[in-house]
């Protein structure tokens, strides 16, 4: 795959996952904690949001995001509105980034080593894209099982996988 497909991919998931939070009734349950799920939604949306802007916005596009990442699994109560423009600014970096980075660059090594590891640019893509996809998965089994909403709405906006 080339950055173009991963930027396709993280943006329609990015959007999946706001939708995801925007289908909640009542905000306040974006902050409840379902047994077998370790986080809120909340806490899983800036997570993301961080990952995201951290990896392929200040590793690959340079932009200066400073993470901090105890915080995404810290915060408590931040309004819906703010967690979507987490997720804007996520959005904003990766597609910025993506559309800048050239093809010889993936098989290069990602500018960050993981334990012993350092993966190439395209294998750290990947990862990123499969992160997400689980979390987006996490943040819909909670929706349905909290207000018992079954629809599949969110996720069938999905489909397209182009602009």
């Amino acid at each position: 795959m080339n950055a173009e497909d991963y930027r396709i991919l993280i943006l329609r998931d990015l959007a999946g996952l706001a939708l995801q939070l925007k289908a909640y009734p009542d905000e306040s349950m974006l902050w409840q904690k379902t047994p077998g799920i370790g986080n809120a939604p909340g806490n899983i949306a800036l997570h993301i949001a961080g990952n995201l802007q951290t990896y392929i916005g200040t590793e690959l596009g340079q932009t200066g995001y400073v993470r901090d990442r105890d915080a995404e699994f810290a915060r408590r109560d931040v309004p819906l509105a703010t967690l979507l423009v987490e997720l804007e600014a996520a959005s904003s970096a990766v597609d910025d980034t993506l559309r800048q980075i050239d093809a010889a660059r993936m098989p290069e090594a990602f500018p960050v080593k993981f334990g012993q590891v350092q993966p190439t640019t395209q294998r750290f893509l990947a990862h990123l894209c499969t992160h997400l996809a689980y979390h987006l998965g996490q943040v819909d089994y909670h929706r349905r099982i909290t207000t018992g909403d079954g629809a599949l709405e969110a996720i069938q906006s999905l489909a397209p996988l182009g602009d």
